[in-house]
């Protein structure tokens, strides 16, 4: 055991140093704040009846809260077969957020560099440069956690399967199951999409060379362990993969329901939607120089020395009044700092100076072929991240590759450009520092300087070249900004012409300091093939430089300031109007705020059972809804089917907001005296856009045998009452001289829900285009609706084998390498 400790003590001393980096650049973590991110803010309004429950000890998997009623997969579930979530629980429980992804993120990639190879200091700077490139703490900042968490297991998943291909079948592969179950679990499948990319064209590469080497036994026998691997993760995440394979079908990822009057695509997402957050080609730059495009769009804040500035100060305007115009000036198109094509950014793809650097040289010097699957791999990422504004690679993607379409904010695949730079990077020093012809590499490295150098001289020299430093949106900027000004056209355009100087000079600044960097990254190397350091000073040199400047960068986007007292909540505090409506008691009633995107409220969910929300696997059929009977106005039969009680209006003169209470709502459920049948579901969107929900219930003709009308007569005195409301198990009480036709003000998913009349399960079916409804016979009657899928309770059982498998699969993989004993040297 001594002798265990002592051969690993390097790695404990690096793991060790790792937490003090999280514990000096996450230090307010450490001291109980919690970063207040937007999209933690819309998370937890989506998730507060779920949160509710949790509190009483309840497990909900369906939630009123957000756009009438969805599922909770999205949202949160247990999965507590699944044995990674507790090493997830575990990890969370030691470490405060976000120290528990970064340690992954250091991990794993130390992990990765180790198998490849490079000493333990070399690894720790690899490590380094991966986890604080700029997209993933832009990503913690954001509160995108699960896609942090993702990324984080990209590395690790790497490091088992290139062990699995060299020959180390069974801990490859048991390692491949861990970390992709681990990866799953994430679940943020558009992440994973993106790496299983990189690992198809790593498995070609390694299948072409097999087939040269006309060896392809050991190979296949690698990818019959990494299948394995793969199958176990699946079971592992069973419950996850079933219940988002059934529901995806169902959201405005899935197939469109209508065929007239949508704008929505028959399969997948509207490719402008999904190209809406696409890296312009020239956005490339940031690689290497981050504010080449100008930074975020909030983060560049403009001072006294500023051009844009000097515009104000030079028509007498005080110089604190003047820098708050100036920073005020990128609420109009294309007026910011950031010149770039998406509508907004937190900041660019910022790999590092030194890191793209070693790239280049990288590709020269390094005569392992992982190379060109890093090469590869990257030039696909690139094509692809560039999404509308340059299509070409993208659309055949988009078109044709399986799931390809249900992704959106494509720029994201860059990812995992981002861990292939510095794995690049790094074996370009491994190669010096095994080079047996120093005169060769020195030459190669020249070349590579002459390169970097040379393009940062023109970014500094003559940047105008390469980038034209104005938006596409910049003359319509100038349009709103002249009348904003009194038709001041002048001003405006001369506001125009000093951002774009401000933007040349964020971005020449950036380019100098880069050079310093590229150049610092050289004499290194030089100093090392010059016999002046050895490798050990080598190895700290690099992880000390890249450590300085990511550190530096990264401060741009998560600050300090970022993180708040946790008794500082996200929650918004109530208005007016919310404390008003909290009086109602009824525990099962909407609300519809006419002052908010109705898809992107993080406000009402927190306080009521909201129409609006906060979700992107919101359900393809409310979507339609929201498209067609809301875009251009507001349809009240709809609000009144939805049990909307309540509508927030604002006044606009005085922009106050006022709150009127809806009293035609239907209710939780309530008998229709007529149905009227509907021969597909366009037939149904035009039906509702104008009737009396209460009165009559408009119904696809595929349910037509579900209901008999002959003895559906009219009751006047017939009731139906909701008796006892749990999201997921909701009760109601029927009283009836008559067969009636109930509609419910609930939102249809077949895919789970179950009705029960006095406890015999009965078919039910949907109404109105989006609501349950059941034909409720004769007397007194108990009628259930309880959410029971199958995709997450069958699933559960699976998950709950597969986790007992991986664990077994572990305990034999360290056993059997506990059973190797080191080769001692012959006398």
């Amino acid at each position: 055991m001594n002798n265990w400790f002592k051969r690993n003590g390097i790695h404990f001393a690096i793991a060790g140093i790792f937490i003090v980096i999280c514990f000096l650049y996450f230090t307010p973590a450490f001291q109980g704040k919690t970063l207040g991110q937007a999209d933690v803010t819309g998370a937890q309004s989506s998730a507060t009846e779920i949160d509710a429950y949790k509190a009483k000890d309840t497990t909900i998997l369906w939630t009123n809260q957000i756009f009438g009623g969805m599922p909770a997969f999205q949202l949160w579930a247990p999965y507590k077969a699944n044995v990674t979530t507790h090493v997830i629980h575990a990890l969370k429980v030691v470490f405060p957020n976000p120290i528990d992804t970064v340690l992954i993120f250091l991990l794993g990639t130390y992990f990765l560099f180790i198998v490849l190879k490079l000493n333990p200091w070399l690894s720790a700077a690899g490590a380094i440069a991966f986890t604080f490139s700029s997209y993933n703490i832009i990503l913690l900042v954001a509160g995108h956690s699960n896609q942090a968490y993702a990324i984080a297991f990209f590395a690790p998943i790497l490091a088992s399967i290139i062990l699995t291909l060299r020959g180390k079948y069974i801990l490859g592969g048991a390692l491949t199951a861990l970390f992709l179950t681990m990866e799953i679990r994430a679940n943020h499948i558009q992440m994973t999409y993106y790496l299983m990319l990189a690992i198809l064209i790593l498995a070609g590469i390694e299948l072409y060379h097999a087939i040269k080497a006309k060896n392809t036994a050991p190979y296949l026998k690698s990818l019959a362990y990494l299948g394995g691997a793969l199958l176990l993760a699946i079971t592992v995440n069973a419950s996850i993969l079933w219940s988002t394979y059934d529901y995806g079908k169902e959201t405005i990822r899935g197939q469109s329901n209508l065929t007239q009057h949508t704008t929505e695509p028959s399969s997948g997402l509207a490719k402008d939607y999904a190209y809406t957050y696409s890296q312009s080609v020239g956005e490339c730059f940031t690689f290497l120089v981050p504010n080449a495009y100008g930074g975020g769009s909030s983060t560049e804040m403009l001072d006294q020395n500023s051009e844009t500035v000097k515009v104000f100060t030079a028509r007498n305007v005080p110089e604190d009044q003047a820098i708050r115009l100036a920073n005020q000036i990128g609420g109009f198109p294309g007026m910011g700092t950031y010149w770039g094509t998406k509508p907004n950014t937190s900041g660019p793809f910022y790999f590092g100076a030194a890191i793209c650097f070693l790239f280049i040289f990288g590709l020269l010097v390094v005569k392992n072929r992982v190379k060109w699957w890093l090469l590869a791999t990257v030039v696909l990422t690139m094509l692809l991240s560039f999404g509308g504004n340059w299509p070409y690679v993208s659309d055949i993607f988009f078109n044709y590759f399986p799931l390809y379409n249900k992704f959106r904010t494509v720029e994201s695949v860059l990812a995992v450009a981002a861990l292939c730079f510095p794995i690049l990077a790094f074996l370009a020093i491994k190669e010096v520092i095994e080079a047996a012809d120093s005169k060769e590499i020195f030459k190669k490295l020249k070349i590579a300087l002459y390169i970097t150098g040379g393009l940062l001289l023109v970014l500094i020299a003559l940047p105008e070249v390469l980038l034209s430093f104005r938006s596409a949106e910049q003359a319509n900027g100038v349009q709103a900004l002249a009348q904003a000004l009194q038709n001041d056209t002048n001003v405006a355009t001369a506001v125009s012409n000093a951002i774009v100087k401000d933007r040349l000079a964020l971005e020449r600044a950036d380019a100098i300091r880069s050079l310093l960097f590229v150049l610092i990254a050289f004499a290194i190397l030089w100093a090392f093939i010059k016999h002046k350091i050895n490798v050990t000073v080598l190895s700290i040199s690099f992880l000390v430089l890249i450590l300085v400047d990511v550190w530096q960068i990264d401060k741009r986007y998560l600050k300090d300031e970022n993180f708040t007292e946790k008794q500082e909540s996200n929650k918004p505090q109530p208005r007016v109007v919310d404390q008003f409506i909290a009086r109602d008691t009824d525990p099962d009633f909407k609300v519809f705020d006419s002052t908010v995107s109705q898809t992107y409220d993080l406000v009402n969910p927190f306080f009521h059972k909201s129409f609006s929300g906060y979700s992107a696997a919101r359900l393809k059929r409310y979507q339609e809804i929201l498209d067609n009977q809301f875009s251009k106005s507001i349809n009240h039969d709809v609000l009144d089917m939805m049990n909307v009680k309540y509508i927030i209006t604002q006044d606009p003169k005085t922009q106050s907001l006022n709150m009127q209470v809806n009293n035609t709502a239907c209710g939780h459920a309530w008998f229709v005296q007529h149905v009227k049948y509907a021969k597909n579901a366009d037939e149904e969107m035009e039906a509702i856009s104008s009737f009396a929900p209460k009165e009559t219930a408009i119904i696809d003709q595929k349910y037509k045998s579900l209901i008999d009308e002959k003895s559906s007569l009219i009751d006047t005195n017939a009731t139906i009452k909701l008796v006892n409301y749990n999201p997921d198990h909701m009760t109601y009480q029927s009283s009836s001289t008559t067969s009636q036709i109930a509609v419910f003000s609930e939102v249809y998913y077949n895919k789970g829900w179950k009705m029960y009349i006095d406890g015999v399960e009965t078919p039910y079916f949907r109404a109105d285009y989006l609501l349950r409804a059941a034909q409720i016979p004769v007397g007194l009657h108990k009628v259930e609706f309880i959410f029971h899928p199958v995709s997450y309770y069958a699933g559960e059982d699976i998950s709950l084998a597969g986790s007992v498998l991986l664990i077994l699969a572990l305990g034999f993989a360290g056993y059997t390498e506990n059973k190797k004993k080191p080769t001692g040297k012959k006398a």
